[in-house]
């Protein structure tokens, strides 16, 4: 199936995604006060995208946001990055 939104991620780049990834899990800032503190819609966007890792990848899947296959769409991609991305920050935070 092709992507229904070819710009489903927008004009948002990893690095700022994951930058609200780790704000919201490892420092533990909540989506409603990073979405209040966002100063475009850009960042509410990345704030949006992170917080989807709340959410089982049957869940997301159910919702079907992206509705795209994962060859068309950097959301599955930026997704599976940001989970091991997040989980070596955990790792690492708790070795202290």
């Amino acid at each position: 199936m092709a992507c229904f939104n070819p710009e489903c991620i927008g004009n948002s780049n990893f690095e700022r995604i994951a930058f609200y990834a780790r704000r919201r899990f490892v420092d533990g800032i909540d989506t409603i006060t990073l979405m209040t503190d966002a100063v475009n819609e850009r960042e509410k966007r990345e704030v949006a995208l992170a917080a989807l890792l709340d959410l089982d990848d049957e869940s997301l899947h159910r919702l079907n946001l992206f509705n795209c296959t994962h060859a068309e769409c950097k959301a599955h991609d930026y997704r599976q990055r940001l989970k091991s991305l997040l989980a070596g920050d955990y790792a690492i935070a708790t070795s202290f």
